[in-house]
């Protein structure tokens, strides 16, 4: 990646747009971030080898499946440097597809699905869906797989249901399950990943989902927004991997993009950001520079995380919605994210810290708080400050329809996270 496409906001976009196509599941993501990294220079290591020092290979990263965590050590790296962190997660709400999935009904082939997360269930239906995640054969092997546009979970006519339009009411068991072809015509999951070089006996364990074929798309009167599937969270995978890639590390300090899996489900698993990922990834590195326990401590007590995670711009139709009186809009910068609960892990030095390497990168910002009266999610922050002890700050671009099957952000905002996190970088 060239320093041009994350300075120059058109070919940023350009190229963020290519990742999102690229990334259908947080295997894909995993997947095209270290292609990017490598690319740059960056050397993957495997958790079950011997790493060597920072300071011998100053540019590497880690996958765990759907989480990939990659660094940058600037000169002088020792084992009490600092590290700052961009956080961020590759999975997105959506349908995962269940064991034997396959079955008819009134004639219809189908897939069986089940809910990941919290996605938006009206917004996916009647769109054209594809397969798309990792298979395990019998011999161990991983492999990738991504089809076409195959399924379908239709929507009932209106003719049928003359009450749709005053509330739509959808059975997450019953009105959610896709099909993908006629009964009795040999169609199955089998069938379609035998088209990706998979046939039946190689399968061994699979984990796949559907997802919006949709491409991203610029919009708007002067294509000043992005339409695309995923937003919730690639925006910030992205923009902390172009930042990790062109944004020289501190001498003396190590930049780290740590994109975990598993946000959208509570983060605890072995590859979220509640589970031992990040800290597996610290210890070796401050230990490979000859660190102990107190050297580990002084450099966390110099470091920093940014928790980067899509937020809500204000919606035209639902301004009530927000605080009266804190307004974020799309269009007017990231956002520094505050909750006097800690759902957000920002406090007084962190809003300090974002707002000053937003006034260095030259792009504007602004807050967000929720209404009262509307709950609050929380974010991988709270996680990571709690789980590692690190001063963490939570901020994200401002969307509309978030965990919809396609989100809308503004150009500008996807472009500034960008710039700013490598002011965070450097």
């Amino acid at each position: 990646m060239r320093d041009e496409a994350v300075l120059d906001r058109d070919a940023f976009i350009s190229h963020f747009a290519d990742f999102v196509a690229a990334s259908p599941t947080s295997y894909h993501a995993a997947a095209a971030a270290a292609e990017v990294l490598t690319r740059a220079g960056f050397v993957e290591l495997d958790e079950s080898e011997a790493w060597p020092a920072a300071s011998a290979a100053p540019a590497a990263f880690v996958r765990r499946d759907g989480a990939i965590i990659a660094w940058r050590a600037g000169a002088g790296v020792s084992a009490t440097s600092p590290v700052r962190v961009l956080g961020a997660h590759t999975d997105s709400p959506g349908f995962v597809l269940k064991p034997q999935p396959d079955f008819t009904a009134h004639g219809w082939a189908q897939l069986g699905v089940e809910v990941y997360g919290g996605p938006l269930i009206n917004s996916w239906l009647d769109r054209d869906l594809g397969v798309a995640g990792r298979v395990v054969t019998r011999t161990g092997e991983e492999k990738l797989v991504c089809t076409g546009a195959v399924a379908r979970i239709p929507q009932l006519a209106i003719h049928l249901d003359r009450e749709a339009n005053n509330g739509l009411n959808l059975d997450r068991q019953r009105n959610t399950q896709p099909i993908i072809g006629i009964a009795g015509a040999d169609v199955s999951l089998a069938e379609l990943l035998a088209h990706e070089g998979i046939t039946a006996d190689d399968i061994a364990g699979f984990d796949l989902r559907l997802f919006d074929t949709q491409r991203p798309e610029r919009i708007g009167a002067r294509s000043e927004f992005f339409a695309s599937p995923r937003l919730d969270n690639l925006s910030s995978t992205y923009a902390g991997l172009a930042a990790l890639i062109v944004a020289e590390p501190a001498e003396g300090g190590i930049s780290m993009l740590a994109a975990f899996d598993h946000e959208e489900l509570g983060s605890e698993t072995r590859s979220g950001a509640s589970g031992p990922f990040l800290a597996d990834v610290l210890d070796r590195i401050w230990a490979g520079l000859g660190g102990g326990v107190e050297d580990r401590q002084r450099a966390l007590a110099g470091s920093w995380c940014l928790s980067a995670d899509a937020g809500h711009s204000v919606h035209p139709n639902y301004g009530e919605k927000h605080d009266p009186n804190v307004r974020p809009l799309a269009g007017r910068g990231p956002m520094l994210k505050i909750n006097a609960n800690q759902r957000y892990a920002s406090d007084a030095h962190g809003g300090a810290l974002w707002r000053s390497l937003c006034a260095a990168a030259g792009v504007p910002t602004q807050d967000f708080v929720s209404n009262n009266t509307v709950p609050c999610g929380s974010t991988i922050g709270p996680l990571t400050a709690t789980r590692i002890g690190m001063r963490t700050v939570d901020v994200g671009v401002p969307l509309l329809s978030m965990h919809s099957a396609r989100e809308l952000a503004h150009v500008d905002d996807l472009h500034g996270l960008a710039l700013v996190i490598a002011e965070f970088f450097a």
